[in-house]
């Protein structure tokens, strides 16, 4: 990988890191619904200014009615549900542990490739669903048995909080398999900006259905102009670059950094400890993502061929 290709790496992780945090401060305040309305929809109207910049606009709304019903079901699915789920998620888990749990994605997508396309797994693939799995069950163990952190929350708030983070993750892994089946051919920016307006126009209704009756304060704000801005506005058109400088395969490596930064960002900014067994977990859900992706068989290869002076 080029240099510059791993600095926008970095710093994309960084960036989508950094949305477990800002999800953190923003969903106590604005409400699950609202906080994540104003994410899709900020993150809409930066991808479509972009769109129009660069396609013709008769092209482009071509294009987007054309595909209008596929493109709604995957904002549902890739956003709007997934969003909602995650910060459902954090009014009870730490920004740190979301992150980690983020990182099973690859994991549900093998998985439901596997049951909808007959996709083989393999002996390696499999026993990476089997690893990765293992270290979720390591990483919310202590969650879920630990007493709530108010005395009003219910005692199976744990338990909740990391089912609705793991049904994010799954939902992501179907909207992979659904965008597959039904979405080839579009290039990747439009449907990006299509599923984000179809997510903002589903979760708009109940936004503001739920739209907080007291003044929201300033660090919820900024948390929303963070989340919509950088973690979806740039965060994504940074990811489109990567795919076609870097290629899909190195991209999809910003999956094994994000967790570092959501559990770096936590701890500096919301003072969330970091355990040993946090840790251990996290290790073991990227080892386990590795080998059923199967990172880890390429990336020997990888360094064979990234020779001084080749920029390959």
């Amino acid at each position: 990988m080029r240099p510059a290709n791993l600095v926008q790496l970095l710093v994309l992780a960084a960036l989508w890191g950094a949305s477990f945090l800002f999800i953190r401060v923003g969903a106590g305040v604005f409400g699950v619904a609202p906080l994540m309305a104003l994410r899709v929809g900020i993150g809409a109207l930066f991808m479509l200014a972009v769109l129009f910049a660069r396609r013709p606009a008769r092209e482009t709304l071509r294009t987007l009615r054309a595909r209008a019903f596929p493109l709604v079901v995957v904002g549902i699915l890739n956003s709007a549900a997934p969003f909602c789920l995650f910060a459902y998620a954090e009014l009870t888990l730490p920004a740190g542990v979301t992150s980690v749990i983020n990182a099973t994605t690859p994991l549900w997508g093998a998985l439901v490739a596997f049951v909808w396309f007959r996709d083989r797994l393999g002996a390696q693939r499999a026993l990476g669903l089997v690893i990765g799995f293992a270290g979720v069950l390591m990483l919310v163990w202590e969650q879920i048995a630990a007493p709530p952190a108010s005395a009003s929350a219910p005692p199976e708030a744990g338990l909740l909080a990391a089912a609705a983070a793991l049904g994010a993750t799954l939902l992501y892994g179907i909207a992979a398999n659904y965008t597959k089946r039904h979405l080839a051919g579009v290039d990747a920016l439009t449907v990006a900006a299509g599923t984000m307006t179809g997510a903002t126009v589903v979760l708009l209704p109940f936004a503001v259905a739920s739209w907080p009756a007291t003044p929201v304060p300033p660090s919820a704000w900024g948390a929303v102009a963070g989340l919509g801005i950088a973690c979806t506005g740039v965060a994504y058109i940074l990811y489109f670059h990567l795919l076609a400088t870097a290629g899909p395969a190195r991209a999809m490596t910003v999956t094994f950094v994000i967790p570092v930064f959501g559990i770096l960002w936590g701890a500096l900014f919301l003072h969330e400890p970091v355990a040993p067994a946090m840790l251990a977990g996290c290790a073991v859900i990227l080892i386990g993502t590795g080998l059923a992706v199967g990172v880890v068989k390429r990336m020997p290869r990888w360094r064979v061929r990234e020779v001084p002076g080749t920029g390959k």
